[in-house]
């Protein structure tokens, strides 16, 4: 009698404490809602600290997995071992190379002020003085917005005196086709040095693309990257002798209006043609499974 007295209270205890059963759902809203929240993965919240997340680790990485579990998707990249999805990689390297080399604002100040010579020539009556003083001015609204751009202001006074420098010759000489001797000189002197640097293992793309990275030498340690850069050199040895090719003839006849024509053609179309195929030349010449020449891979010993 007492033990079925003692089971009956704890029964009676166990239906109080016993937290009351829903409603039963009366339409068919309320039976789909509950339907969804049966099946919809669970909401994992994650709490942060004031200096990072819990345990220490990465909120954004942890919250963009515990996401990707939710929805079901997986997701690759660098930190999980896996390659980067972008497939830019080598697009942006290409243009990096473009940047690196001064393609587009190199390519403005070889072209804009000789074009600007012979229009003032021809426009002035054939006159030396007003094709200099028209190219002397686009050079320096050139060398202004160079400037606010954030060029050095070395670099904008070597172009400005190099237009000034043609101007002098042509008013010397009295003839109008000497402004481009210059740069005639100029394309010469760059093709012979050129050759030197890949004869002496010290190819100039490499020299320069190495120095504007910051990686000193290290490059030259690495043996794919030193004979890609050797064999990319010679893109620009083409270049130059392209252009030489070109000019000789038309300064030559003193064809001033065929020489600026030219001076703008073999300009920026050459530079972009040369630094697309350097690219490509570098790019078959390392291997499939190099980092890249951002990343010398130093040879040991």
């Amino acid at each position: 009698m007492i033990e079925c007295e003692l089971t009956a209270d704890r029964h009676a205890r166990n239906l109080r404490g016993r937290r009351p059963d829903r409603a039963a759902p009366t339409t068919a809203n309320e039976l789909e809602d509950r339907h969804s929240s049966r099946t919809s993965p669970p909401v994992i919240r994650i709490r942060r600290k004031a200096g990072g997340c819990v345990g220490g680790l990465r909120c954004g990485r942890l919250e963009s997995v515990m996401q990707d579990r939710q929805t079901g998707q997986a997701r690759t990249g660098p930190e999980d071992g896996g390659p980067e999805v972008s497939g830019t990689g080598e697009r942006s390297e290409q243009d990096s190379l473009m940047g690196l080399l001064g393609g587009r604002t190199s390519a403005l100040d070889a072209s804009l002020p000789p074009v600007a010579f012979g229009l003032g020539w021809w426009l002035g009556g054939e006159s030396i003085l007003a094709g200099g003083a028209a190219a002397v001015g686009v050079g320096a609204v050139l060398g202004v917005w160079r400037l606010r751009g954030g060029d050095r202001p070395l670099a904008v006074l070597v172009s400005l005196l190099a237009v000034l420098l043609g101007a002098v010759i042509a008013l010397y000489t009295g003839n109008a086709a000497d402004f481009f001797l210059a740069r005639l000189v100029t394309n010469a002197v760059s093709a012979l040095m050129w050759m030197v640097s890949i004869a002496a293992r010290w190819p100039l793309l490499g020299v320069i693309v190495g120095a504007v990275l910051g990686q000193g030498k290290r490059w030259r340690r690495d043996p794919a990257l030193l004979r890609g850069y050797g064999l990319a050199s010679w893109v620009w040895v083409g270049q130059y002798a392209v252009r030489l090719l070109v000019f000789i003839p038309l300064w030559l006849a003193d064809a001033v209006l065929a020489l600026s024509a030219a001076q703008a053609v073999l300009t920026w179309p050459l530079v972009a043609l040369c630094i697309a195929g350097s690219w490509w030349v570098l790019r078959k010449a390392l291997p499939s499974d190099h980092p890249g020449l951002r990343h010398p891979r130093v040879a040991q010993g």
